[in-house]
């Protein structure tokens, strides 16, 4: 079997991280690029991706890349790959297709083309005119940006910040994968004290708490390619246990807090759901109160953003309130705000030691970052 590569698509900003965890799960040749890395493929890393990445959004193995200018050279360029590799003779396999910036602009097209390729190469090398399509899918996806075609098969299914463990969430809820980034850019490894004063339901104690345990996000948790024929059973319960081997155990000090007392409800079921319930605590509470109960710690924290859950005035008085409580913390103390709002160093009172472009859905935002 020819060589091929792993593309893994991040939220914008996360590419340098999700990077460092793919060269800890022990990856080769790994790349990154705007809006995803690239490593090599082999059916265990294609498994501990899927099982082990915080930051990723889902793990595709990268069949082939081809100019594709009109319709034709995309039905060449699709036909020439060896699907029959990978996907068997009763599987279906529907095409998901997007393209950016490129003479050919009709998705539906598209995938009907890619799909006649398909089709006409996998019944060549199965001997039929009219493939059943009744077994396992197998999930294509074909990118085309500036003319140049990309064809993948999604392993994942679910997106992978679809841990398992949120089944609902206050309004605007953090996506896991970033919320997961948030805390290990803000360098936290499970030896200090952690608070967040905006927890909301509890996604970014959640993630801190799996980080310090060293838990596998995704073993709770399904994937598209668990039916495949070439990944059999043996070596997804290995990989498995790996994931679980490399757990710690210990007492962690993670804490977060909400003035919304159904939030912090939530969040605490969703905490039972994620098997951490004993790892992380979680109260009703102002964040325009807080006061860090120890010498040393670690805050990560996603607050209103005016666009979403409250007007700008309204969030540019609960950014200064917070900041006077801040200017009290002691200094040993960091803190890793997420906000969109264009003014908060100005509103916050203080212009930050570090920040990062990173996006919260379609929203664009800035990690600040104070003491890290």
């Amino acid at each position: 079997m020819a060589s091929y590569d792993l593309s893994v698509p991040t939220l914008f900003g996360l590419e340098g991280v999700c990077a460092q965890e793919l060269k800890r799960l022990d990856a080769k040749n790994v790349r990154a690029e705007n809006g995803r890395v690239l490593c090599e493929y082999t059916p265990e890393m294609l498994i501990r991706a899927n099982l082990c990445l915080r930051t990723g959004e889902r793990v595709l193995l990268r069949l082939g890349a081809f100019p594709a200018p009109d319709f034709d050279a995309l039905y060449d360029g699709a036909n020439a790959l060896p699907w029959e590799e990978f996907i068997p003779r009763e599987a279906a396999f529907p095409i998901r297709c997007r393209t950016i910036d490129s003479q050919l602009s009709s998705q539906q097209r598209c995938t009907a083309v890619a799909k006649a390729a398909l089709a006409a190469r996998l019944g060549k090398a199965y001997g039929l005119n009219r493939l059943p399509e009744t077994g396992p899918e197998y999930q294509v996806r074909l990118f085309l940006l500036k003319d140049q075609a990309e064809l993948y098969l999604d392993t994942s299914g679910p997106s992978l910040h679809k841990r398992g463990y949120r089944a609902m969430s206050v309004v605007a809820p953090l996506r896991e994968t970033l919320a997961a980034g948030m805390v290990l850019l803000s360098r936290y490894r499970g030896k200090d004290p952690f608070r967040d004063p905006f927890c909301g339901s509890g996604t970014i104690p959640i993630e801190a708490a799996l980080i310090a345990k060293n838990r596998a996000p995704g073993l709770n948790r399904g994937y598209s390619a668990q039916s495949w024929t070439w990944l059999p059973d043996p070596l997804w319960k290995a990989e498995r246990e790996r994931a679980k081997d490399g757990e710690f155990e210990g007492k962690y000090d993670i804490f977060g807090s909400d003035i919304d007392d159904k939030a912090v409800t939530l969040a605490r079921e969703n905490a039972q759901k994620a098997g951490v319930e004993s790892l992380v605590h979680f109260d009703v509470a102002d964040a325009v109160k807080f006061s860090p109960d120890q010498p040393a710690g670690r805050v990560v924290t996603n607050p209103p953003y005016g666009e979403r859950l409250s007007d700008k005035r309204e969030a540019e008085a609960l950014y200064a309130a917070f900041g006077r409580v801040w200017s009290r913390a002691p200094q040993g103390w960091s803190l890793s705000l997420l906000s969109s709002h264009t003014e908060f160093e100005r509103t916050f009172g203080r212009r930050a030691d570090k920040k990062r472009k990173l996006y919260n859905g379609m929203l664009k935002c800035d990690l600040f970052q104070y003491g890290v």
